[in-house]
């Protein structure tokens, strides 16, 4: 067989990959020095099959004499046109071939290729550009982030059908980075699994606890006046770590005159030690929010203590707070294609701690000092005393925590969760550019920061702002706590509901014949996807009819008049959440506000 017979296909496959933009065209570039000599490894073994020479002299494939029904399993799936197969490890192709001639075209399948010297040999063997066109076949450079950025990719898979990961066998043979690669792999789609099953209710959730919340949050105020106004403000974030039953009373009895924040969830087991924050910030959208309240001995001293709350929060959370309200718009909710020009639309991450890093930074505070940030905790108790998950001590399971020691030689635990948000907080402090110090009681170790003790920021006057910093928060704080002008938009319903019943005409249509219209039927249902998805205001309320209808665009491979009832169940949701905003935030919404005042 001649040479350029055994890499026929190089050429053009490499071409399709840097037209698609692929980051993989580059790194192959990059990544083998010797093309000649990867091409080389390729040759036809004993058994008259193509074949890749390892280091030791022998062949991945003629080392696997089960080849013929090695990947038999791969095409073994229930629901192929819903499904997506990551397969790491290549070799010539073998197993890839078998997944692509072997499910419909609507059947996603991304390749995870350690070594680009044996993904180069791949490519040469098997004419890839249509399923690379088609957008079915994609390459992944295996990277942390471009794994990830690839799985994400696979949002509708995941939510409707499932995802084979395929470990490669013969590939198993060259090294050990191919079960580090399934390691790495296999995590990040339990991640995104996970983050996008609690998404579809969440995103619900949140967005509808918005527009209860949207007519109060225009009466509390505007976070944006608030850029730049805390320059030459020392901030110390409160966190309800089990370090702080033992810093926080010190605190309290020499504060300094820095600015106090805390979670609003911290102020039970800020009550207990006798320091009261300057002002506490909320995102936990859950109604089990309201139990911290229980823990409150006077509720008096929440009076006059300015609550920042996520405009995502349980309203009736919200209601009951006695104090002063500032609403707080984070990504992902209803200002996050449409408030960006005039409210601030803030990045809250998943801990409120991170949250307040974040705000306060955007604020311009020129020191930042973390007490109660404990991010683990010993063997006997989770939190300060007050908080409610105090009485919770926490055993360890080896299956979801982590065991490690503290700066002090001390076995401590966490989770994934708490590292997760430590290391949020870390690569924020790192942007910060400011001062940061950790009042340090035996958590974990939060990088970038310097660790003190109480004693030592007095000393260095770690605790002290710059005269008449902190009060000029304070008052701005104070001023941007009063009603503001109210933006009103169109409403949309009537459009969309005409609009809608046009297209839901022609589906009936072609319902009639599906067999003839199948191509018909699938232009239609994407021009309705995207008739839902044209309006940023309202698609993140929208965001599971989206998803559903994505669904019927991209997950089926043939139509029959049984998706109707889908069909129709997505649009009267969408009408019925169209309807929902237009009463709160459209022209009827301001009536309403009037009639009340």
């Amino acid at each position: 067989m001649g040479r350029m017979n055994l890499h026929q296909f190089l050429t053009a496959n490499l071409e399709a990959l840097a037209a698609a933009k692929e980051p993989v065209a580059s790194w192959l570039a990059s990544g083998v020095a010797d093309i000649e000599g990867a091409l080389e490894r390729v040759f036809v073994n004993a058994m008259g099959l193509l074949d890749w020479r390892m280091d030791d002299g022998s062949g991945v494939i003629e080392k696997s004499p089960i080849l013929p029904v090695l990947y038999d399993e791969w095409r073994k799936i229930d629901t192929p046109e819903r499904d997506a197969t990551v397969i790491v490890g290549v070799n010539l192709g073998y197993g890839l071939n078998h997944v692509l001639t072997g499910t419909p075209d609507s059947h996603k399948v991304l390749v995870i290729e350690p070594r680009p010297d044996v993904l180069l040999a791949c490519l040469g063997q098997t004419d890839y550009r249509p399923f690379i066109q088609a957008g079915k076949l994609r390459f992944v450079v295996p990277s942390h982030d471009q794994v990830e950025a690839a799985v994400q990719r696979l949002d509708l898979n995941l939510v409707y059908g499932s995802i084979h990961l395929r470990n490669d066998l013969p590939s198993q043979q060259i090294g050990p980075e191919y079960a580090q690669m399934t390691h790495l792999t296999r995590g990040k789609l339990e991640n995104f699994s996970v983050e996008l099953a609690t998404l579809r209710l969440k995103q619900e959730v949140m967005v509808g606890n918005e527009l209860q919340n949207y007519s109060d949050a225009m009466n509390h105020g505007s976070l944006l006046p608030l850029k730049g106004t805390a320059q030459g403000v020392t901030a110390v974030i409160l966190g309800a770590g089990p370090s702080l039953a033992d810093n926080g009373p010190l605190l309290a009895k020499r504060p300094g005159h820095a600015l106090y924040a805390s979670a609003l969830q911290t102020l039970p087991a800020m009550e207990r030690v006798g320091l009261k924050p300057d002002f506490c910030l909320a995102i936990d959208f859950r109604d089990e929010m309201m139990r911290l309240y229980d823990n409150i001995q006077d509720m008096s001293w929440l009076e006059n203590l300015p609550l920042i709350y996520s405009t995502k929060m349980d309203p009736g959370v919200v209601r009951r707070y006695p104090g002063p309200k500032i609403p707080l718009w984070t990504m992902g909710g209803l200002g996050t294609y449409v408030f960006q020009e005039h409210e601030l639309v803030l990045d809250a991450g998943g801990n409120v701690g991170v949250t307040l890093a974040r705000f306060l930074s955007w604020c311009g505070v020129s020191r930042i000092v973390l007490a109660g940030q404990d991010f683990s905790w010993p063997g006997d108790r989770t939190h300060a005393p007050g908080h409610h998950a105090h009485q919770n001590v926490q055993s360890f399971d080896p299956n979801r925590d982590v065991q490690f020691t503290n700066l002090w030689g001390q076995t401590i635990y966490s989770n994934v969760g708490y590292l997760s948000a430590k290391r949020d907080l870390e690569k924020d402090l790192r942007k910060a550019q400011v001062p940061i110090y950790n009042i340090y009681g035996g958590g974990a170790e939060i990088e970038g920061s310097t660790v003190v003790d109480v004693e030592e920021c007095h000393q260095r006057g770690l605790l002290a702002s710059q005269p008449g910093a902190k009060e000029r928060f304070l008052d701005a704080i104070r001023r941007v706590n009063q009603p503001r002008t109210r933006p009103v938009y169109q409403a949309r319903h009537n459009t969309w509901n005409q609009s809608l019943r046009q297209a839901t005409k022609h589906f009936e249509k072609f319902m009639k014949k599906p067999g003839k219209h199948q191509l018909d039927i699938k232009n239609l249902l994407n021009r309705v996807l995207q008739f839902l998805k044209q309006d940023p205001l309202y698609l993140p309320y929208l965001y599971n009819e989206v998803m559903d209808m994505a669904s019927m665009v991209h997950c089926r491979a043939k139509y029959a008049p049984t998706d109707m009832k889908e069909y129709r169940d997505i649009l009267k949701r969408a009408l019925n959440k169209v309807k929902e905003m237009d009463g709160v935030m459209g022209p009827a919404g301001l009536e309403k506000k009037e009639a009340a005042a």
